[in-house]
């Protein structure tokens, strides 16, 4: 592994993400989600990223816009970028980790994950990158989330290409997976000082009916589906391996991912103590997920699982919990005291990352105010469930961002009259300073 301060053996360090989820639609039906735009970041950038720092953080995760960036094969636009990234790391101090894939691919790719181009398109887009930023940028993210983007963009079709069924996931994760290999190699040629964070949502499920087992032995196997791929694990003894012949993968695209395996530097994990554990119940016919939270206990199972399986310096890549400031606070607390005692058992964890900074927007925002997410979640206290995101009848825009706001932020987003959303510290903010600085 190439050192850097930033994931140094031995360390843990703090990190802080922005939302920055851009996916841009390709039919009209649904609107745009691009939520630098939608939280104020993009009229904020230069105090959010001062912000950052003076919480404590030495590294922010920090995505780069590839839909707007790439505005044709060959053809960039980086006069944001070259604004953002040099201010970031001069004027801020932050080490940045660039999120090159956070949902979205750029428009002109027409079938987006799945578009025979999108290899291509992406290791064209990480070579160029990686060679203007190099100054300024060694830590990379090829594509956030495999397994969720897979799912929003393959298995349920609310995000472009908006394919359906196992079929439709296999369409889009064998490309990604193809691309996120294939970016790395092209990062590391243009930086040979680059370090690669891949970072994947943890999967953690356990059924309430036991004839639900084998579609919860599926969902687990499918967590891990996109970083065996591109570890090159997924030989004819995987057992995945049939399951994507059946579901249309390619056996060349499987053989090339085996004869070039792409190992990353970092192991990025992502975990939410109310969102990640889920729950299976209903029938074979309509299974059901339902969240409920298993606070530090599900993060302890999550982190020693990729430990584990893959045998390489992991990062907490993204946590936080929603609700009020008392919350959130103890859950900052109690999720670094769990880190830093599987530091102590030897579990290698280098990173800590709250995420988001700020609140955002929820994605039902494109979606009507319908709900997107494939889960739903127990409402504390009275043992009911309700669907994550606001109600489709509040509408959009006319009723305002506010009741779209997720608070999950250490940094709450507050909506003014005018439609300004305002900055407020909260608590957990401060104590995410103390924290940092080993004053807590």
């Amino acid at each position: 592994m190439t050192e850097h301060p930033l994931f140094a053996e031995g360390a843990v360090s703090w990190i802080l993400g922005i939302e920055d989820t851009c996916v841009y639609p390709r039919d009209g039906v649904t609107h745009e989600l691009d939520e630098h735009e939608l939280t104020g970041h993009n009229a904020n950038r230069d105090s959010d990223l001062l912000l950052a720092r003076d919480l404590g953080a030495k590294g922010l995760r920090y995505g780069v816009s590839w839909p707007l960036a790439h505005r044709a094969p060959g053809v960039f636009d980086w006069a944001e970028l070259d604004d953002a990234i040099p201010f970031a790391a001069e004027q801020a101090g932050l080490t940045l980790v660039v999120d090159l894939v956070h949902y979205g691919t750029p428009v002109w790719l027409e079938h987006s994950f799945a578009d025979p181009g999108y290899p291509a398109a992406i290791e064209e887009f990480a070579a160029a990158f990686a060679d203007r930023y190099r100054q300024w940028v060694n830590h990379f993210t090829p594509l956030n989330e495999p397994v969720t983007t897979a799912s929003f963009c393959g298995l349920r079709g609310v995000w472009p290409p908006a394919l359906s069924g196992w079929g439709g996931w296999v369409a889009v994760a064998i490309p990604m997976v193809l691309g996120m290999s294939r970016s790395i190699s092209a990062i590391r040629q243009a930086n040979p000082q680059a370090v690669i964070i891949h970072v994947e949502a943890a999967t953690l499920v356990v059924n309430l009916d036991a004839q639900l087992e084998d579609h919860a032995a599926l969902l687990r196997m499918v967590g891990w589906l996109a970083t065996d791929l591109l570890l090159g694990r997924v030989g004819p003894a995987h057992p995945a391996h049939h399951w994507l012949l059946k579901h249309g993968a390619r056996i060349g695209d499987l053989h090339w991912l085996v004869s070039n395996p792409s190992s990353p530097d970092i192991i990025g994990v992502n975990y939410y103590p109310d969102l990640t554990p889920r729950r299976l119940g209903g029938d074979h016919r309509n299974v059901t997920q339902l969240s409920h939270d298993q606070w530090t206990a599900g993060l302890r199972e999550v982190l020693t699982a990729f430990a584990d399986r893959y045998n390489l310096p992991i990062a907490l890549t993204e946590t936080s919990i929603e609700g009020n400031d008392e919350l959130r606070s103890r859950w900052l607390v109690d999720s670094v005291v769990e880190v830093k005692q599987l530091v102590e058992e030897g579990i290698d964890i280098r990173g800590y990352t709250w995420w988001p900074l700020f609140d955002f927007v929820d994605w039902s925002w494109a979606a009507n105010g319908a709900n997107v997410e494939e889960f739903i979640v127990a409402q504390s206290g009275d043992g009911g469930t309700s669907f994550i995101g606001p109600a489709p009848s509040l509408g959009i825009p006319a009723d305002g961002k506010s009741a779209f706001l997720r608070r999950m932020g250490l940094v709450r987003l507050e909506e003014q009259p005018d439609g300004e959303l305002t900055r407020v510290v909260t608590p957990a903010a401060l104590q995410y300073v103390q924290l940092s600085k080993g004053t807590a």
